[in-house]
């Protein structure tokens, strides 16, 4: 699959599982291995990128601060804070 055909957060995320299941298979070779290493590397900074330049709608925004709102409410945490104590 070319890099071009991969203009979604779920492509990229569907081309990193193709990748983990090709990878996994006892039939794979070591050099194909790498290239799908490399191919990987490449796709997960491509999905930092477009995570780091994702815009929220106005009402997705307003929904998302009702959601934290809510869980402050009910006292609850996200996992990293819950790591950290």
């Amino acid at each position: 699959m070319s890099d071009s055909t991969l203009h979604s957060f779920d492509d990229l995320t569907g081309r990193l599982d193709e990748i983990i299941a090709t990878v996994r298979s006892k039939d794979t070779s070591l050099e194909r291995c790498l290239d799908l290493f490399d191919e990987a590397i490449g796709l997960g900074s491509k999905a930092v990128d477009m995570v780091d330049t994702f815009e929220l709608s106005p009402r997705e925004e307003e929904q998302l601060a009702e959601s934290m709102d809510e869980d402050a409410a009910h006292g609850g945490t996200s996992g990293a804070e819950e790591q950290q104590h």
